[in-house]
């Protein structure tokens, strides 16, 4: 089953408009130079209580496990609210689009550690491993993780992440997936925890727990469940502000960020569990000092288009 393209992953179905056509969850360390516009493509808008099923396919070990779920249970905890800068108050700029927030719950997790599909796989392998966990509640999306022996079509040449939808019988149902990207190719998709793949070569941060391709995978997770906008769409609410973490970010520096003193860890976000997290810059549609801006938490980005 092909992706439809016309239909949104979750909450804001908005794209960004540019001549260019890069891919929606492409992560490239440029800046943005063309002033976006920003559409609302008319699809259905889901929201409300919103349950993320997790397909793990590969080897995750249990560490990996829970810094993923606890990363999704913080999106909208009001336990991990309490701190600041938090991942919930990241999440919560999504309610400045079409529809507003959505709170977030872990459902069903199912585990493929016996690689049903191989350890090269096709989108339409995805898609078949994303009904795996089951379908048909309306407000519920399923997302595929891939382990770091796993290929799959695009991983690192154009994208590090993606999203759509396949029609069951005479509904649409939303997927996503991210992979690890440690031992393929952590330059591009796992910056900038690791040596970017072009632009500056400054210093890589150090990963906010201690695994490189995993907290990758949380920024690209971040990146393509606030994703919107239908396949062709160039820019999405957090691809426009790509490469941007923290204040003063430009092409292969992430800006300033927070660092732990004790780990040396770097991070913008807290959630639960007292995980810290590095989430990327979301675009803020009509933003009251400036038309549009960029913002990653509470360390706001002067990077205007």
């Amino acid at each position: 089953m092909a992706p439809i393209p016309s239909f949104s992953l979750l909450f804001l179905l908005f794209s960004f408009a540019f001549p260019s056509s890069s891919s929606a969850t492409t992560r490239k360390l440029s800046a943005v130079e063309q002033q976006p516009i920003l559409k609302y493509h008319n699809g259905a808008l889901l929201k409300g209580n919103m349950t993320v099923n997790l397909i793990w396919y590969g080897k995750f070990s249990s560490t990996q496990h829970s810094i993923i779920v606890d990363f999704l249970n913080s999106l909208s905890s009001l336990k991990s609210a309490s701190s600041s800068p938090s991942v919930s108050s990241w999440w919560k700029t999504t309610g400045k689009y079409k529809g507003g927030s959505s709170s977030v719950v872990v459902g069903k997790q199912t585990i493929d550690e016996k690689y049903s599909f191989g350890k090269a796989l096709k989108t339409s392998q995805l898609t078949a491993l994303a009904l795996k966990a089951g379908y048909g509640h309306g407000n519920a999306v399923n997302v595929v993780l891939t382990s770091a022996d796993v290929a799959v079509d695009g991983f690192c040449m154009s994208r590090c992440g993606t999203h759509g939808s396949v029609r069951v019988k005479k509904s649409r149902f939303p997927y996503a997936w991210v992979g690890n990207s440690v031992s393929q190719c952590p330059g591009y998709c796992a910056w900038p925890f690791h040596q970017p793949v072009y632009g500056s070569q400054t210093p890589p941060l150090v990963a906010p727990n201690g695994d490189v391709g995993v907290d990758g995978m949380v920024i690209n997770l971040a990146t393509v469940l606030a994703g919107t906008g239908p396949a062709e769409a160039p820019l999405e609410a957090v691809s426009a502000c790509t490469g941007i973490f923290g204040k003063g970010a430009y092409p292969g520096y992430p800006g300033e960020v927070l660092v732990d003193k004790t780990t040396g860890a770097s991070y913008n976000a807290v959630g639960g569990n007292g995980r810290k997290y590095l989430l990327p810059a979301m675009w803020i549609p009509k933003h009251r000092l400036a038309k549009h801006f960029c913002e990653a938490t509470k360390l706001k980005v002067a990077m205007h288009a």
